[in-house]
């Protein structure tokens, strides 16, 4: 069966997108990262993908909180390797996407980021039949304004002149 795009206001000149189907990624865990990095920068969600990889900063759980402690200046939180590595990809392939389409990679805001339930695929060999997991993510990223100075800023330099 084809996938149905989730993301309706699509327009393939000023976005772009990139699909993970079926990847083997618990689909918990990737519903509360797409739920971090849902309208952040593509810079700052690569920073905080490979910052959860590498366990030096968690990610926040806030929907899935059953059994998991509190991370250090943060509620509950985990370290999901295995899904932020296949995310990172997926954001990755966005980025490379957006490219070719010529739109600015610096300024590329993440619009769209859903996980979904995958198909049901269970492992082989078992007596009593286990489940695979399988989700399937979708990310569309937009070309943001470039940030602007602050009003502070420029006040400061004009009190300087």
């Amino acid at each position: 069966m084809a996938y149905k795009h989730s993301y309706e206001e699509y327009n393939g000149e000023k976005m772009a997108r990139a699909l993970g189907y079926a990847l083997p990624v618990s689909r918990k865990q990737s519903i509360e990262i797409c739920s971090s990095l849902r309208n952040k920068p593509l810079v700052r969600a690569k920073a905080i993908l490979n910052d959860a990889i590498s366990m030096r900063k968690a990610i926040p759980f806030r929907r899935f909180t059953s059994s998991i402690s509190h991370k250090k200046g943060m509620g509950p939180g985990k370290y999901p390797i295995n899904a932020a590595t296949e995310i990172l990809k997926l954001v990755e392939n966005a980025e490379a996407n957006a490219k070719f389409k010529g739109l600015n990679a610096s300024n590329l805001i993440i619009k769209h980021m859903c996980a979904q339930h995958g198909g049901n695929v269970w492992k082989a060999g078992r007596f009593r039949r286990r489940k695979m997991k399988r989700t399937h993510i979708e990310i569309v990223v937009t070309e943001g304004k470039a940030k602007k100075e602050s009003k502070k800023k420029e006040k400061k330099e004009v009190a300087n002149k």
